[in-house]
């Protein structure tokens, strides 16, 4: 790529003797000609420009090349199309020419060639500051500024910020609309190389949605996206945008955009042609068990205590997430608001079954495609080491002892054991005391819950005072940790939920 690279203040043109200075000691290393690769902005015409002329002066042999990828404006003025990030295109292709000892004269040519070809447009959602300014320009939140410059200049429209799907489409039919002087002439069965290029301040997971709905858009314009470059490679200081550039591309071109380099920053593009290379499959077909499932004399009672655990959740949300934001990262009473609402949708279009078995394995499969995270694999791994005991029994021992085989399996698979300030902390003190069922009288199994959901509720509190060892709160200061578990929490929550749901007192 490029043998020298020459800096100005941020935002300005580097002043003509360090552009010289570049060029000479290019000169004394021994190069046959150089050609010097500017940006359409007049500071940079005017210091590359006078530079050029004092080191033909000095005997030595220099072209310029000017970029103008810019596709903002409808009408450009005297001064022309910006030169943006598609420059970047122009640098790899003349490297490439150059590696190879192409002419300077030629290289000149094929580059002039290409930049024919080249497009760019950004858009933001936030203005930058130069370092100890004010920012660039003003925009609401909830707006995005269309087709703005690389050095904070403002752009041409403004409209309401929507999907990067509308986003991207609104850039691309602004860019190959042919009524604008400025557009890129693209057509279905062009192929071209594409360059999505944070602005400054987007993260990696933003960059690929852009990066997506790019690739999405052009395809189905009948555009072939033979190469894509996605990340940071002509930043605006911490503007929170995007740019495209798009390159036509033939074999040529792409021969050249292919060739190796030693530039650290160039990334390790895929020689493959993008397009035509997602396969989507249609999901799996879902068990029809279920079907077969018939309602039993525990259906209505078991359905009771589903809706109370599922309003009691709902109603704590902002509750655990205050409790994980101080030892996670703050999303434990949004994961079981997920779980609650995927319960309460299923309890709508499906009758509970009788067997208790059926149930839990039905909500095992609910909980790991709706909860997500460690909570719903823990959550499903109880529930289906539990159905396991219940496919043929429903008696309050066979209830114990399932509940010991599921919490058995959390700590088997996770990791972890009382305490270690987890939910575990919570539940194994009221499994322990459920286990008491396997004996007891009939008339006291309310007692015995009672006493097990007591016990869920002090060791909830209990992990106040603990150290974790396990889970995201393990990766925390021990001094920063100083709320209960909201695993734990959530936990007594949903046995507090079914007690009352079985006739127990608030």
């Amino acid at each position: 790529m490029l043998s020298a690279a020459v800096a100005g203040g941020v935002f300005a043109s580097p002043p003509p003797a360090s552009v010289l200075a570049a060029i000479l000691s290019l000169r004394d290393a021994g190069v046959s000609g150089v050609l010097l690769i500017v940006k359409n902005y007049t500071g940079d015409r005017l210091n590359f420009g006078l530079a050029a002329e004092q080191a033909r002066n000095r005997g030595v042999a220099v072209e310029m090349v000017i970029v103008a990828d810019d596709c903002a404006f409808d009408q450009p003025s005297k001064a022309g199309r910006r030169g943006l990030c598609g420059t970047v295109f122009v640098h790899k292709l003349a490297g490439a020419l150059a590696e190879e000892g192409c002419p300077l004269d030629e290289i000149v040519s094929k580059v002039t060639e290409a930049v024919k070809g080249i497009g760019t447009l950004g858009v933001s959602l936030s203005p930058c500051s130069v370092p100890g300014c004010l920012p660039s320009f003003d925009l609401p939140a909830g707006e995005m500024e269309l087709g703005l410059g690389i050095h904070g200049e403002p752009g041409i429209k403004r409209s309401k910020v929507t999907s990067a799907d509308e986003v991207v489409k609104t850039m691309v039919d602004h860019m190959t609309n042919p009524a604008s002087q400025s557009h890129l002439s693209l057509k279905s069965g062009d192929s071209v190389v594409l360059c999505v290029n944070n602005l400054g301040a987007l993260s990696c997971l933003e960059i690929a949605v852009v990066t997506r709905s790019a690739i999405h858009n052009l395809e189905g314009r009948g555009v072939r996206v033979a190469r894509v470059m996605s990340g940071s490679f002509m930043t605006s200081l911490e503007m929170a945008g995007v740019s495209l550039s798009m390159m036509r591309a033939d074999q040529e071109i792409l021969r050249l955009f292919d060739a190796k380099t030693t530039a650290p920053a160039w990334p390790n593009l895929s020689t493959v042609c993008i397009s035509g290379m997602s396969y989507i499959l249609d999901p799996p077909a879902k068990d029809m068990q279920e079907t077969s499932h018939t309602e039993g004399p525990l259906s209505d009672v078991m359905r009771k205590a589903l809706e109370v655990v599922c309003s009691s959740l709902l109603q704590r949300q902002e509750e655990l997430n205050s409790l994980d934001r101080a030892s996670g990262d703050g999303d434990c009473g949004t994961t079981h608001a997920q779980a609650a609402k995927a319960i309460q949708e299923w309890l709508q279009s499906h009758i509970v079954p009788g067997c208790p078995g059926q149930l839990l394995s039905a909500l095992a499969g609910l909980v790991q495609e709706r909860m997500g995270g460690s909570s719903g694999a823990l959550y499903s791994l109880f529930l289906t080491a539990a159905a396991a005991l219940l496919k043929d029994r429903s008696d309050p021992a066979a209830w114990a002892n399932a509940m010991h085989a599921g919490t058995d399996a959390m700590r088997w698979y996770g990791g972890a054991d009382p305490g270690d300030r987890t939910m575990l902390d919570a539940l194994c003190p009221a499994v322990e005391e459920l286990r008491r069922l396997t004996t007891s009288p009939p008339g006291g199994h309310m007692a015995i819950l009672q006493a097990a959901v007591e016990k869920a509720e002090l060791g909830a509190e209990s992990t106040r005072d603990l150290t974790a060892r396990a889970g995201r709160a393990s990766y925390i200061a021990t001094v920063r940790v100083t709320l209960p578990d909201p695993g734990a929490v959530a936990i007594a929550a949903i046995l507090r939920a079914v007690f009352e749901a079985l006739g127990g007192q608030k």
